[in-house]
């Protein structure tokens, strides 16, 4: 996770440069490889070894997540269904985190380690592939000649201020998962710590189709602070079935059906945000801020369930909730501004 926060960006800047077929390939063969690598290692082999190999494989993932939502755009361009585009993928993207987790166990315990690490790097090459290979994939371009300045994504203050909304969400999402395995542990409980975040997952894929079908996608910058106040508001009332896994579970449900509308509206208010030529490096710099608050989250959660009761993990999830609303709120300024018609303007100005 280090890996890919630290070099994402970068990757989606190469995406608006070389376009989405080259650099998610050339990321997946690397990353492939690096898997089929660490299969093929025996077991006597030095733990620091497979460290460097996996920070490696982080580093050279291909920003799929990244290049999917800056296409997006492309294909749908009226702004209601944009915003349902998004609230969609982030829906779609639950799936993964509710199946990926026992799959990948599931083979490693079935078969062997090494079994579930080259169905991995086959995977990976295949969905890249894949995703590569659609025709509106291989003919999108980020740049097209737009001048860019030499900060990117992160000129944009709209972007700046999303990217520490997601950092303050990312925090959220690792402190809670620390906070549930902590109260299941605390009550004997280890193995429902799995399925208690499954109905998290599973929240937020009802919360993102519920708001897909019912056209209830934020539009303004008022209800995407609204969506992130009741994210916020949602996780901090998990504190209260810290005492009680039934109770915890369906606060959890309740608190998950914020996550996909919530992120699904800041991404597309991002998508609005990003100057011309910028798009996949923007969404790389969200994605990496959320990856990195996670990794906070889950660090300091730790040690706070270690010292504490698992509610001061859950408190701090509340406290993060609070602060990604007081950045929202403040900065509300850049984010209704319109820095992409600003920088059409400037790009019509230099070209004639």
């Amino acid at each position: 996770m280090i890996g890919r926060g630290l070099t994402s960006p970068l990757l989606g800047r190469l995406v608006d440069r070389h376009g989405q077929t080259p650099v998610p390939i050339g990321c997946a063969t690397a990353s492939a490889i690096l898997l089929v690598a660490i299969a093929l290692l025996s077991a006597s082999v030095p733990a620091p070894l497979v460290v460097v190999l996996s920070g490696m494989i982080g580093t050279v993932s291909p920003p799929l997540a990244a290049c999917v939502r800056a296409l997006l755009p492309v294909i749908g361009t009226d702004p209601n269904a944009l915003n349902a585009a998004y609230t969609l993928e982030t829906t779609a993207l639950e799936l993964t985190f509710i199946a990926g987790p026992p799959l990948a166990p599931g083979l490693a315990t079935t078969l062997s380690t090494r079994a579930s690490l080259l169905a991995g790097a086959i995977i990976l090459l295949a969905a890249t592939g894949a995703f590569a290979g659609q025709p509106a994939s291989r003919h999108w371009q980020g740049h097209n000649g737009t001048p860019v300045r030499s900060a990117g994504a992160v000129h944009s203050p709209a972007i700046r201020t999303l990217a520490l909304v997601l950092g303050a969400v990312g925090i959220i999402f690792g402190a809670v998962d620390v906070a549930v395995a902590a109260t299941a542990t605390a009550q004997h409980a280890i193995g429902d710590a799995g399925p208690l975040l499954g109905i998290w997952g599973v929240g937020s894929l009802l919360g993102g189709i519920i708001a897909t079908r019912t056209h209830t996608t934020a539009h303004r910058v008022g209800a995407v602070i609204l969506l992130i106040t009741a994210l916020a508001a949602g996780h901090a009332a998990l504190i209260l079935g810290s005492g009680s896994l039934p109770i915890l579970g369906g606060l959890l449900l309740v608190a998950g059906a914020a996550i996909s509308p919530a992120t699904g509206a800041i991404y597309a208010l991002a998508s609005r945000a990003a100057a011309p030529g910028t798009k996949t490096e923007a969404f790389a710099w969200l994605l990496s801020a959320s990856a990195t608050g996670a990794s906070i989250g889950v660090a300091a959660a730790g040690a706070l369930s270690q010292t504490a009761k698992p509610q001061a993990a859950f408190a701090l999830a509340a406290g993060a909730g609070a602060l990604a609303v007081l950045i929202a709120i403040a900065g509300r300024r850049s984010l209704a501004s319109e820095p992409t018609r600003e920088a059409h303007h400037r790009a019509a100005l230099s070209t004639g």
